[in-house]
């Protein structure tokens, strides 16, 4: 618990600063890599590296801060809101790709199908396009391709997923009560389960390209599909990370039922993760 009664403002801020020149660099390094630049990739491994070690100072001087009693309530209610907003930016952007997905489906395709308005779309566009789902485009330009079906390895996610929901909230409730064993051992479980989901996603993925012939050119549904499942995958793994670093501060002895919003966040952002992956579920696999 805080046994400072001030809000905390830190003196010197040189981790914000350091990040953002690594990411410059990557950024900078992509450019480069993109136009046959031999330096690119080099400057992108730089960049990474520059990253990563901004995280472990920021993150081991956070850890430091909170666990010296330095943040007051106040303190923590201004984390508390931020990771709320941060989580709803995530709600937003994972919208406007579901949002796509929802208007290409239930509304370009039909119209280019000539339905509705659409009937002078698909006279002057392409007279011969069927408005069926999934599509590879007019004349196959997506080229011929399996759609990816629900069972299987999409099913084995979802089930990893949720299983990961009910161990970190199992890890939550070993905290309140004081059990480190069952914090350490239910955190364990889920970064365990994430890492699997990550590891069944690239096996995924393995398939569509090299069995079904589904890549992000397959049309419409191609790119839906690997712009939703890609960066829900990309999440998982930053979750996985965070879920890590949690649970070795764990095992450091760091939280308490009074003070664990590191633990919180984590929590929070998890099962914004697992939601998001329910309706990538139900709306990209099943319907």
């Amino acid at each position: 618990m805080s046994t400072n009664k001030v809000y905390y403002i830190p003196h010197q801020a040189t981790w914000p600063v350091i990040g953002t020149a690594g990411l410059m660099m990557m950024l900078a390094g992509f450019a480069n890599y993109l136009n046959g630049a031999p330096i690119g990739s080099k400057m992108m491994v730089l960049g990474l590296i520059i990253f990563i070690i901004m995280l472990a100072g920021w993150f081991t001087l956070q850890a430091n801060e909170s666990e010296s009693g330095m943040y007051s309530t106040k303190v923590g209610i201004s984390y508390r809101m931020g990771m709320m907003w941060f989580i709803f930016s995530e709600v937003m952007f994972f919208a406007v790709f579901f949002s796509a997905l929802w208007y290409s489906r239930n509304l370009s395709v039909p119209w280019l199908g000539g339905e509705g308005i659409g009937g002078a779309t698909q006279e002057f566009l392409w007279p011969d396009f069927k408005a069926i789902w999934p599509t590879n485009g007019p004349g196959k330009v997506g080229g011929e391709f399996e759609p990816m079906g629900a069972f299987g390895l999409p099913l084995l996610n979802t089930l990893l997923l949720l299983s990961s929901g009910v161990t970190v909230t199992w890890a939550h409730h070993g905290l309140l009560a004081k059990n480190r064993d069952q914090l350490i051992k239910g955190l364990a479980a889920t970064v365990a389960l994430g890492f699997a989901f990550v590891a069944c996603q690239a096996m995924e993925y393995h398939e569509a390209y090299k069995e079904m012939g589904l890549t992000l050119g397959s049309g419409i549904y191609g790119s839906t599909f690997f712009m939703l499942t890609g960066f829900h995958g990309f999440h998982v793994c930053v979750g996985a990370i965070i879920l890590s670093v949690v649970l070795f501060r764990s095992w450091k002895g760091h939280f308490q039922p009074e003070n664990h919003f590191a633990f919180e966040a984590a929590a929070w952002y998890w099962h914004f993760v697992d939601v998001v992956w329910l309706g990538l579920f139900i709306f990209v696999y099943l319907i």
